[in-house]
């Protein structure tokens, strides 16, 4: 059996555990359900080399019934080329990150732009919505809801930052090296493409 298999399969288990954690009324049940919680992440540690407490952290922080994470990516184009930011890792990425708690989508891809670049922006509609696991790498211990925003510049210029170390604009033709675990060149390209169809171009989602 390979090993995303195993990940899958360990993932189906903390996940079935924390909706018995949730839904569950008997005590003794409770105490079963939080002890196979546990046996998950000592399986998801072991398999990935991932150190214990921050598996528990990633894979067991969350209470109720367990649903993906929303991440929003924003997709900004001037001359036919797309904006990427440079990350402290030596990667390029789409600006965007985790959706926060009381901000829509559109409101955290802004805030994700203001942050990462100093660049303000407006977000003019949505380009796709995809399960990362079907397009990105590295395998998650978790569902990762993504969605790309077709987005316009209103103002701004770079500012320091504690994530990024600057930002470039770039052809289709000419991409650096990306940060696949949050946008493959796949899903760059998609970007491109959606700019060039307009507004007639269609949601893609899984």
């Amino acid at each position: 059996m390979s090993k995303n298999k195993w990940t899958d399969m360990i993932i189906e288990l903390q996940s079935l555990a924390q909706a018995g954690l949730t839904y569950g009324r008997d005590d003794f049940d409770l105490e079963r359900y939080a002890r196979i919680r546990d046996i998950a992440a000592e399986m998801m540690s072991d398999i990935t080399d991932i150190p214990k407490e921050k598996v528990r952290d990633l894979f067991c922080g969350d209470s109720g019934y367990q649903t993906p994470k929303i991440d929003t990516r924003a997709a900004i184009f001037k001359d036919g080329r797309i904006l990427l930011v440079h990350e402290r890792n030596g990667f390029w990425s789409l600006p965007g990150g985790w959706c926060e708690l009381f901000l829509s989508v559109s409101e955290n891809t802004v805030k994700e732009v203001r942050e990462e670049t100093g660049l303000s922006a407006e977000v003019d509609s949505v380009i796709a919505i995809h399960d990362r696991e079907r397009h990105n790498t590295p395998h998650y211990a978790y569902g990762v809801c993504k969605i790309f925003t077709l987005c316009h510049v209103t103002g701004g210029s770079f500012e320091k930052n504690i994530e990024t170390t600057g930002f470039d604009w770039f052809a289709e033709d000419d991409l650096p090296p990306l940060a696949v675990a949050k946008n493959s060149e796949e899903q760059v390209r998609m970007c491109f493409e959606a700019y060039r169809a307009g507004d007639e171009g269609k949601v893609r989602f899984d």
